[in-house]
């Protein structure tokens, strides 16, 4: 072949709610004669995205297929339920499942969670995406549960969102085709695990990182108060912060599991109830 070659690049892809900024920018530091490419993806064609070669690696929700893919597990999110405003559950900073048993939950199609059983009541029809379930939301027809990175990415003046214990957490990771684990993939897992420039790992440890993930050695269910490589913006909890305030002295964690939330008068409340 005559003339230069085509320059190197990384090619990264992302699901909705991941945030790869804090790499992205680590990444431009290091080794800024190789750009970096985002590559925005809906959740359920990530894994088609790398196998097709598409990108070199992605932050996507677990799990994955762990025979063809690599995968280290970076963070947990905080599950939340996205509400009204002036939804009874707004008056506390958390609620469980059980105070939202008799609510419409509604149940997207590309809803991030492996559910056994979506808690609530289901409706009629599953919407098409997250986003559209958010407008249903906002139009009274039901609760919607998330991790809280899409709520805040769906974020709308009219709706808040609060804790819900009792529910699957969604797990981030970095995933990528194990058989094409490059020179560069395992730059970016470097970023990623918080090495130096020096560490003295080198390149190629993220290979038998990523294997000694798959083998167990690191516990899928990590929780985020222990996680390498926290982007920036990620919170515990959601309680409070989003919008609406806690009402009578509610007690923080004010929804006990198997029953309905107390004030902190200690005056029983109804259960959250559906909204016509």
């Amino acid at each position: 072949m005559t003339g230069s070659e085509t320059p190197p690049s990384f090619r990264l892809a992302y699901v909705p709610g991941a945030t790869p900024a804090k790499w992205v920018r680590i990444w431009n530091e290091r080794l800024p004669d190789v750009p970096l490419n985002l590559v925005a993806v809906p959740a359920a064609e990530a894994a088609g995205l790398l196998r097709d070669g598409d990108a070199d690696a992605g932050l996507v929700r677990l799990p994955v297929d762990r025979d063809y893919f690599s995968a280290i597990p970076l963070y947990t999110e905080t599950s939340v339920v996205v509400i009204p405003k002036d939804h009874l559950a707004a008056a506390f900073d958390e609620v469980t499942a059980d105070d939202i048993a008799d609510e419409i939950v509604l149940h997207p199609l590309d809803d991030p969670f492996d559910w056994e059983k979506p808690p609530g009541q289901p409706a009629f029809e599953r919407p098409a995406t997250t986003a559209d379930a958010v407008e249903l939301v906002a139009a009274g027809i039901g609760l919607l549960v998330v991790p809280q990175s899409l709520a805040r990415l769906h974020h709308r003046r009219d709706l808040t969102y609060r804790t819900i214990t009792g529910v699957p957490q969604s797990q981030v990771a970095l995933a990528w085709p194990e058989e094409r684990t490059t020179d560069l993939v395992d730059d970016f897992i470097g970023i990623v695990r918080g090495r130096t420039v020096n560490s003295t790992r080198g390149r190629r440890g993220g290979q038998e990182e990523g294997r000694a993930e798959k083998k167990g050695a690191a516990s899928p269910g990590k929780s985020s108060s222990s996680r390498t490589g926290k982007p920036g913006g990620k919170t515990p909890r959601a309680g409070g912060k989003s919008g609406g305030s806690r009402a009578g002295g509610a007690k923080a964690g004010g929804a006990k599991a198997g029953g309905s939330p107390r004030t902190g008068s200690g005056a029983k409340r109804g259960k959250p109830r559906r909204r016509s």
